[in-house]
């Protein structure tokens, strides 16, 4: 990534991160911003059988993402408990 991408927020995933404790949604979109300006690489993995789909580590939490390469952008699915993501 670099600083032309962006990433948006589906309406999942602002549901699950108005859950979130202040503190929590804060590491997330720190992370996220990390990721997009390609600073963070090392807690992302692509999701095997999943095109263009991909996970970031945050802690306990997982940002399910997809990436369109087309758009530069970074979709952002889901943000979930380790426990309740895969």
């Amino acid at each position: 990534m670099n600083a032309n991408w962006r990433y948006v927020v589906t309406p999942q995933a602002e549901r699950d991160l108005r859950g979130l404790d202040a503190q929590v949604r804060a590491r997330v979109f720190e992370a996220l911003d990390q990721y997009v300006a390609g600073r963070q690489r090392s807690d992302v993995k692509k999701l095997h059988g999943r095109d263009n789909e991909g996970r970031l580590r945050v802690g306990s939490w997982r940002v399910h993402f997809r990436v369109n390469t087309q758009e530069a952008v970074i979709v952002i699915l889901a943000v979930r408990n380790r426990s309740d993501a895969y």
